[in-house]
């Protein structure tokens, strides 16, 4: 039922006030505290599994952006896996697109991992990295969504995951750029205009 709520506000417009209330607001950190900021830990110290069980070094990934996206496979929002990996193919040399499988919103990605990377592959020709499954809040959040969103470790910036397809975008030396809504198209001139 909220999957077939959440089409109907998209395709009326409606969801687009909601933005703040229920999906987030967008949030760029100035250019001051992003110079100024000093993680207590890098984000590349962060330990998460792909999907198939094997380690992910994000350290594999310093001198390139990351897009950390946080993604379920029944939502109103699916259909940006498209998008999210024609931005992956515009910008292959300068990003890196990480999708963390998620049920906690509405239990819209219920499978197991060879169902996601079946559903992802088949549907929408995802090639980018997708993680283990992870809790992106609450008492079992993970580490890596414990460093996207609190400032206390981030030294930028506090926010909360509001629903599926949050995104956060760090910058090539390990530092919070930018946190984007749901709503906010991975294709978006928001998130294309650091990739520029």
């Amino acid at each position: 039922m909220m999957r077939k709520l959440t089409k109907r506000l998209l395709a009326s417009g409606i969801i687009a006030s909601m933005t703040g209330c229920f999906f987030g607001v967008s949030k760029t950190i100035d250019k001051q505290t992003m110079n100024n900021s000093n993680p207590k830990s890098p984000i590349y110290d962060v330990s998460i599994k792909k999907l198939d069980g094997t380690p992910l070094n994000l350290s594999e990934y310093k001198g390139k952006k990351i897009l950390i996206v946080n993604t379920a496979s029944e939502c109103g929002f699916t259909p940006q896996y498209e998008d999210l990996q024609k931005l992956n193919d515009a910008y292959k040399d300068k990003l890196i697109i990480i999708g963390t499988p998620c049920n906690q919103f509405g239990g819209q990605e219920p499978g197991d991992a060879s169902t996601i990377q079946s559903f992802c592959t088949k549907n929408f020709g995802v090639t980018f990295t997708l993680t283990e499954k992870v809790d992106v809040k609450g008492d079992h959040q993970h580490e890596l969504y414990k460093w996207l969103t609190q400032k206390s470790i981030n030294d930028a910036l506090d926010s909360e995951v509001k629903w599926n397809f949050n995104k956060y975008l760090i910058s090539e030396d390990g530092k919070l750029l930018a946190y984007f809504s749901s709503t906010t198209s991975p294709m978006s001139k928001d998130i294309t205009k650091f990739l520029n």
